[in-house]
């Protein structure tokens, strides 16, 4: 739905496209309108485990909580970042 459209056809589309009723699709498309920003799309996540010291969680959990995002997305972005910048020195 990047092309711009009216909140008819928008509620319309996305309740024929997603099989939801319209009533639901005008009640998903007011949430949207106040979103802060756009929702990332990213392929599937994949679960994983290790093992991370209780001080480094701590910084975690409260950078996380501040900027209003998930454990899994700060962990990603910093491993992507990580990633990026020893691919650019190797």
């Amino acid at each position: 739905m990047e092309r711009q459209m009216s909140v008819a056809e928008a509620a319309a589309t996305l309740a024929r496209e997603e099989a939801i009723s319209l009533r639901h699709a005008y009640r998903y498309l007011g949430q949207a309108v106040q979103l802060k920003r756009p929702v990332a799309i990213a392929e599937p996540a994949q679960p994983i485990t290790f093992k991370i010291s209780g001080n480094v969680i701590g910084a975690l959990r409260a950078y996380a909580a501040a900027h209003d995002l998930t454990l899994s997305e700060v962990v990603t972005r910093a491993l992507t970042e990580f990633i990026r910048r020893a691919r650019r020195h190797a």
